[in-house]
Parts: structure tokens; sequence; C-alpha cells
């Protein structure tokens, strides 16, 4: 069975009272979570060590970014290997706000995929179209070349621990989201391109996001290829994020 996963990523918010009071909140809710979703807090990483003790063992803690280099002279850059070493679980790679404002490539990712694999947490590798190439009927193909390119290097056992989210770019942030029929085709074309890469296509947890929502979630996470969620602005409110993780299908 695929895990389950609820990912909050905080992007650039927070600050030392949030986490006590998010994170505390979350972790004191999460035992109304179903024991095989796994929730994971993925905070700017100077609060890193905080979320994580905050958390407990109920909580995952995940790293919004990491250096495609593994150590050196890179002012600024943080190594997997440092975000393991700080309690991390998973790592976003190719978030589409690092493609559209940092200018990384999907060479870029591969990178980051490669260096957050050989450090032993789990990549999530982030992929969606724009409105404008969806408009142009294009959405399919950019997101396959970016699930192939992103993941090119992956072999083997490695695949155990790489999760694939999906969030279409003109979705995050604005209030719109994908139906869940459309999310759910999406998803599917996902999982044939990895099935096409020799991956164990029907063992990868493919995330939903882009503007997820407590009154949405549960429409979404019916569909059978949407595993989860990677949540942006509703994961800084806890009884929304609770209500989101709360929101997967009895029995499924």
């Amino acid at each position: 069975m695929r895990r389950k996963i609820v990912a909050g990523n905080w992007k650039m918010n927070g600050s030392k009272d949030l986490v006590k009071q998010l994170v505390g909140a979350v972790r004191e809710q999460s035992g109304s979570v179903g024991e095989d979703v796994e929730v994971v807090i993925v905070p700017p990483a100077i609060y890193l060590g905080q979320v994580a003790e905050q958390g407990g063992e109920r909580i995952t803690t995940g790293v919004q970014n990491v250096s495609q280099w593994q150590s050196g002279a890179y002012t600024g850059e943080i190594s997997a290997e440092m975000a393991r070493d700080m309690g991390c679980g998973y790592a976003l790679v190719g978030h589409s706000e690092r493609r559209q404002l940092f200018g990384e490539t999907d060479s870029v990712a591969a990178a980051k995929v490669e260096q957050v694999l050989s450090s032993g947490l789990v990549a999530v590798l982030c992929v969606g179209e724009t409105l404008a190439e969806r408009e142009a009927g294009k959405a399919e193909a950019v997101v396959a070349e970016q699930v192939r390119n992103g993941l090119a290097a992956v072999a083997g056992d490695q695949w155990s621990r790489v999760v694939v989210a999906y969030e279409p770019v003109w979705a995050i942030g604005t209030g719109k989201t994908a139906t869940a029929g459309d999310a759910q085709a999406m998803h599917s074309e996902i999982r044939k391109v990895l099935a096409g890469m020799n991956a164990p296509a029907n063992e990868i947890s493919v995330l939903y996001g882009g503007s997820v929502k407590a009154d949405n979630a549960a429409a979404l996470f019916a569909e059978p290829d949407i595993d989860g969620g990677l949540i942006g602005g509703a994961s800084l409110k806890a009884e929304e994020f609770i209500s989101i993780c709360r929101s997967f299908p009895a029995g499924v």
C-alpha cells in the first residue's frame, strides 16, 4: 500500500512563537489522524530543529530546499546531509517557486534528487505546468518531461524514497484548484511516466498541491491516484491543516 502523506510547506513564513503554537497544536490533535497518514511539516530551514523538537514522534520534518552540492565553499547553501543531521525525513526538490524565482532547471533538480537520496532522505520532486502551458495543450508533456529529467538518475531501491508532488503552477496561492477529476488525470499520467522509467509506479506516492483546503481535500484524496497533499497557506492554520490530514476516505 502506498504511503499517505500530508506535508505542510510553510514557505518563507514562521517565527519561534508560531512553531511553538502551531506545531504543538498539530501534535496534540494528531491522535485524530489515521495512523497510516504521515504528517510532515516543512518550515524555513532556520526553524528545522525547533519543529523537530516540538513535533515529537508523530510529526516528520522536511526541508524546503537543499544544495546540489554535498559540501564546500557554497555560502548560504544547506546540504541534504545537514538536513538529515537536523532530524529531517523529507526534502522538497524543484518547487515551482524555486524554478520560477531562482532559475532552477530540471538538471539542477536531478542533481538535488541525487544528493537527497544519497543522504537517506525522501526526495519530493515537485512538478507542474503553467496556465499558458495548460491552455496550449502541453500540460501532460511538460509534467512528463519534468518527471523524467528530475528522476533520471534514480535506480533500484532508491525508488522507495521518491515522492512526486504535482502542483499546477496556476493553482499555487491563487485560490484556484484543479478539479478532483483533472488532478486525478494528471496523477494517472505521472504514474504512467514512472512505469515507463522502470520504476515501481504503483508503489510511489503522488501528492497534489495547489490551494488544497479542508473543504476540497476529501474530494481530492478520494481519487485512486492521489495519495495526499503538499499544502501551502492552509498549513499555517493548525485546525485547517489537521482537518486536511483527516480527509482521507475511511478504509482506503
